[in-house]
């Protein structure tokens, strides 16, 4: 509506943030200023004592002001992640005053491992919450008042969302652009930020798209065979056939360099191709059941529900935003 106020989004930085945690953020919200031809918010970037932030990347950034002088009535509220996330977590002015400005916020959120932040302030407790992969054990044990799921690439608990790793912020601020103005301007500023429509937050942040490559050519090339030909038979006496090993050697060697073993690994990668083929085309579940190696539609159904909590057509319906 004409005439509104901008919302105010502060984002909080610190030396070893990381640049995409805040750029992400930051950029997408002035594209929406920009294809909305008005300022629906305005972004500010504090930082402890307002000192110039030194990045992960070793570029500096100018802040806007101190996080300790930060006043008055904010929309919403974002601490940034990066490698400096502990140190600023155990810095407790930082900490008690991240809890005061979200006192007086209407959300908060966190991207990567920001949340380690909001849990110092004890804004996660009791709250379901996630953080990059990598990290999201470390902050179960620290915080165990946290309900971590290191699984979404975002998470909303009540007016508490936390993000993923670095680009996840997208998909969070799109979902808060969504939320605020409307589907149509949140696909408007993804296609000018030429990324992912809209992925869900409940897709998986170890998808085979971003899976880590395995260090092992035996099970490089198995990972590889499986992501190539999703719907031939990969059960794991015909993969470790393939690979001229045991079944036995064969787990052994991806639950070393995998973290799984190969049958559930190709479950995993079945779901996650299914997933982003029903976020991305009108394939009929059918087809795309099919594509990705299930026996029936009903079968991807089952083991839709059972890893997202929701069947395929309803996925789809949270993961595509309207034209």
């Amino acid at each position: 509506m004409v005439g509104t106020p901008a919302r105010r989004v502060v984002v909080v930085a610190y030396d070893g943030a990381e640049l995409l945690d805040v750029a992400c953020v930051t950029s997408t919200l002035d594209l929406a200023n920009r294809i909305a031809g008005r300022e629906l918010y305005r972004a500010e970037l504090v930082s402890p004592a307002g000192r110039a932030v030194r990045c992960d990347s070793g570029l500096a950034l100018q802040v806007a002001g101190s996080l300790q002088r930060t006043t008055g009535a904010i929309d919403t509220l974002v601490v940034s992640g990066g490698r400096g996330h502990e140190d600023a977590a155990a810095t407790s002015t930082v900490v008690a005053h991240v809890r005061r400005l979200a006192a007086v916020a209407r959300r908060v959120a966190s991207v990567c491992t920001g949340a380690t932040v909001l849990a110092a302030a004890g804004l996660l407790d009791g709250r379901r919450a996630t953080t990059h992969w990598a990290y999201a054990d470390a902050l179960a044990d620290r915080y165990p008042a946290v309900h971590v799921d290191p699984t979404p690439i975002y998470v909303r608990d009540g007016s508490v969302a936390t993000s993923a790793g670095v680009t996840s912020a997208l998909d969070l601020t799109l979902a808060l652009v969504d939320e605020d103005h409307g589907p149509g301007l949140a696909r408007s500023v993804s296609r000018g930020l030429v990324t992912y429509l809209q992925r869900p937050g409940s897709q998986a942040q170890m998808s085979v798209f971003v899976a880590p490559e395995a260090d092992h050519d035996l099970v490089r090339d198995t990972v590889a065979h499986v992501t190539a030909n999703l719907d031939a038979t990969l059960d794991t006496a015909t993969l470790a056939a393939r690979a001229g090993v045991s079944e036995r050697q064969l787990n052994r060697l991806f639950v070393e360099h995998v973290g799984l073993p190969p049958g559930r690994f190709v479950r995993r990668v079945r779901l996650d191709a299914a997933a982003r083929l029903l976020a991305t085309t009108e394939h009929p579940v059918s087809t795309i059941a099919r594509r990705c190696g299930f026996a029936s539609v009903e079968g991807l159904r089952q083991a839709f529900v059972q890893r997202f909590g929701l069947p395929p057509t309803r996925f789809r319906a949270s993961a595509a935003l309207p034209v």
